[in-house]
């Protein structure tokens, strides 16, 4: 089920409330926020996505860690295909990550429902998967006050701004809780203990082009990672008017690795339009980046 990328930034920023902290529920329970009384309390709001941090100081989530062992490389995968109602996100540090409940109550601080959560192991390490759909207020106005939950709409995430909002937050608290994975996360450069090497964008920049169907087709990049790169790979390829339908998104330590699918007004790429698309990627990606390397 193919769902179209958007630009609309839906998250909530709330001031003078504090979201209950609640037992963690791998069911569709809407998270419920405390009272608002009508006592001249009131809910406002902001078109500011943030990025919710740990919420303690540097510990090993839960997980198990081990100096002397060679550092795995840190694997965040967001998945759009795999589940038609949900947004995939698998998390990878070798067999390092604990059950990462802090990760996913700084998800819930997104706006965000966790409505499923697995592990599995097999010989890369421990697979920590989530699926995580938006969330929506409601609220129950009768009574002395109000009382608002936060309750699944039972679908995915479909915002890029808010699917790097995801991203980097996962990386966020993989910094914090196992600070020596800084040196394979682009982010390590500036919150790391230990700085990543640099990726040389020429050799790390790779682009594909190629017919999925008769309907669209598949876009492949490989590119050193930055932060906002998933919006920016969005906005480049919207901005010559071809669809972003549904795809995958890697960060494979200083690595990304995307598959989008594309199409243009409902038909695949032709050729021509392949080459310019993936001319266009090229150019920005390779470009000097001095400028943008921004935390």
């Amino acid at each position: 089920m193919a769902v179209s990328l958007a630009f609309s930034n839906l998250a909530f920023q709330f001031n003078n409330v504090k979201v209950v902290q609640n037992p963690v529920c791998f069911g569709l329970a809407p998270t419920k926020l405390p009272f608002l009384c009508k006592e001249g309390r009131r809910l406002s709001s902001s078109r500011t996505i943030t990025i919710p941090g740990a919420s303690s100081a540097p510990t090993i989530e839960d997980g198990s860690q081990n100096d002397t062992d060679a550092i795995p490389t840190p694997k965040v995968i967001i998945d759009q295909d795999s589940d038609p109602d949900a947004t995939v996100v698998e998390i990878t540090f070798g067999d390092r990550l604990g059950a990462l409940l802090d990760t996913m109550n700084a998800l819930k601080n997104l706006g965000l429902n966790v409505v499923k959560a697995n592990v599995f192991l097999d010989s890369s390490g421990k697979h920590n998967t989530f699926s995580i759909t938006k969330a929506f207020l409601t609220a129950n106005l009768t009574g002395p006050c109000y009382e608002l939950f936060f309750s699944s709409t039972g679908r995915k995430i479909d915002d890029p701004e808010l699917l790097e909002a995801i991203r980097l937050t996962i990386i966020n608290n993989l910094l914090q809780y196992h600070p020596e994975s800084s040196s394979q996360l682009a982010m390590g450069i500036a919150f790391g203990v230990e700085p990543p090497k640099q990726v040389d964008v020429d050799i790390a920049t790779r682009i594909k082009v190629k017919d999925d169907s008769h309907d669209r087709s598949l876009l492949f990049v490989e590119a050193a990672d930055r932060p906002g790169l998933l919006v920016d790979l969005v906005k480049i390829i919207t901005e010559i008017n071809i669809a972003v339908e549904s795809g995958e998104f890697d960060t494979e330590g200083l690595l990304a690795k995307a598959k989008f699918h594309v199409s243009y007004k409902g038909k695949a790429i032709s050729k021509p339009l392949q080459l310019v698309l993936a001319n266009s990627l090229r150019y920005f990606l390779r470009r000097p980046s001095t400028e943008d390397a921004s935390f």
